[in-house]
This record gives C-alpha cells, sequence and structure tokens, in this order.
C-alpha cells in the first residue's frame, strides 16, 4: 500500500521520479545495469537506443510489471521508495505507461474500461455520463469519432487508433507521471501530428506532468520538445544532453556509443 510519508526527509521537494543504480533481470539474464535518472515535475525526458537496448524494459519496469526483476538500487516516484509496489498501486499513485503495442480487450468498450480506470485513479465512482461527457471533448480534439466509445477496447484498432486512445486515456487519468513507451511506432506523419499534438494538450492542462519519453527517432522530438535526452546502450546509460544530442544521434546513428 501507499506509504504515508516520504522517506526522504531532506526538506528540499524531491524529483517526480528518481531511478537509483537501478539493476533488472528477466529469466536470469540481467538487462539494465546501474541506472540513474532523474525526472523533475513538468519536464520531458526522451530515452533514445537502439533494439534491444532496455528502453521497453526500464518502462515495464517503473510501471512494476512482474515479468522483469529489481536485482539492484531502487524506484522512487515523488521520494517514495516504490520499487516493491504493485502494478495497480503505482497507477493509482499517478503513473502512467502508454504502451508500445497496446493489446485488445474483448467484449469491454472503452467508455466501460476509462469509466473504471477514472474511478480507480480517482478513488470515487465516476458516471457515465461524466465519463461520455469528458470523452467527447478529447475526442474532439484528438480527431476520434464518438462511435469509438462503444467499440471494444483496441480490438481491430488501426496503430494510429490504438495510439490516440493511449492519449485518450492520458488525458483522463491525468497522471502526474507518463511513460510514453515508442508511443510514435507505426504511426505516419498525419497520425504522429496528431498524437503529438494531444500529447501537447494534455501537458497545457496539466503542466506538472513529467513525462518519460522512449523512442528510436528524433521526429517526434521535433513536436514534444525534451528538456533532456538520455541514451540508452546495452542497459547502461552512456550519456545525457540536450536536443543537441538526439541531431548527433540522428546524424551518428548509435555505432559510436556501443564503445
Amino acid at each position: 500500500m501507499v506509504a504515508e510519508h516520504s522517506d526522504l526527509d531532506t526538506g528540499a521537494t524531491p524529483p517526480l521520479l528518481a531511478l537509483e543504480g537501478l539493476c533488472v533481470a528477466a529469466e536470469d539474464r540481467e538487462i539494465l545495469h546501474g541506472l540513474d535518472l532523474e525526472v523533475g515535475s513538468g519536464e520531458v525526458h526522451a530515452l533514445m537506443g537502439p533494439n534491444g537496448s532496455g528502453k521497453s524494459t526500464l518502462a515495464n519496469v517503473i510501471m512494476g510489471n512482474p515479468a522483469y526483476r529489481v536485482t539492484g538500487g531502487r524506484i522512487r516516484f515523488k521520494g517514495e521508495d516504490v520499487t516493491d509496489w504493485p502494478t495497480d498501486v503505482r497507477a493509482k499513485a499517478g503513473i502512467f505507461l502508454a504502451f508500445q503495442h497496446p493489446e485488445a480487450v474483448a467484449g469491454v468498450p472503452v467508455v466501460q474500461f476509462l469509466r473504471q480506470a477514472m474511478a480507480a485513479r480517482a478513488g470515487e465512482d465516476r458516471s457515465v455520463l461524466e465519463v461520455r461527457f469528458a470523452m467527447r471533448d478529447w475526442m474532439t480534439r484528438l480527431g476520434i469519432d464518438e462511435a469509438f466509445a462503444q467499440r471494444p477496447l483496441n480490438e481491430g484498432f488501426s496503430g494510429g487508433e490504438r495510439k490516440r486512445n493511449e492519449v485518450l486515456q492520458l488525458a483522463l487519468l491525468r497522471p502526474e507521471l507518463a511513460i510514453l513507451d515508442e508511443t510514435d511506432s507505426g504511426l505516419d506523419i498525419d497520425a504522429l501530428r496528431i498524437v503529438a499534438e494531444g500529447v501537447e494538450a494534455v501537458r497545457a492542462e496539466n503542466p506538472d506532468l513529467g513525462i518519460l519519453l522512449v523512442t528510436h527517432y528524433r521526429k517526434i522530438l521535433d513536436l514534444i520538445r525534451p528538456d533532456v535526452v538520455h541514451v540508452l546502450v546495452d542497459g547502461r546509460l552512456v550519456a545525457s544532453g540536450g536536443e543537441e544530442l538526439a541531431r548527433r544521434l540522428d546524424v551518428e546513428g548509435y555505432e559510436p556509443w556501443r564503445s
């Protein structure tokens, strides 16, 4: 359960997310090796790296996916050590993960899923009318047809619809920390623009939202401008910097960092 107070008592406001020497394994193989990273309220941090570097593993570990084991270090959220918190407790506390490949859930309409998720996040029930009203506004912004609300979650959705649905969830659940795991994958230029504009609209209404944006490519960073860019290679953070680091990667690729 969520602790009533932080075990950090420094007097200073802790970062929204802090990874401290984080080591992670799956099936007896270590994937992440001693990561240190901090994301503050209202900041956008981009995490870039080649395939197999551990980016999606990190996203899942922050969300509490039990398929991975934290073998060293810890994860803090607003100063609390959440390393052992279950996924649902993290979600209720304000951590959100937009999946690289959102799963379909047969028989559960989008509106029903969102009503239950919003109730869990807020700690109180939400009426169908309230949820529909909130959905209608954001579906208009995201270019989603109103009939979308009655469709089973992600079932038969195109890649762009699945990603826009993730942004819809982000808008309605109002988390404090959002991990966007390759939200740009599989999107054409127009869909990418709509999704990025949706994320920026959410940030405008929730300026304290911290974002860890996982991506291979710089294009989305032209639309969602990062405060910090991190490079993850072979499970290690090998560089951090500003947007110029992303531009360098665009030209040089990841090979210079492998050594």
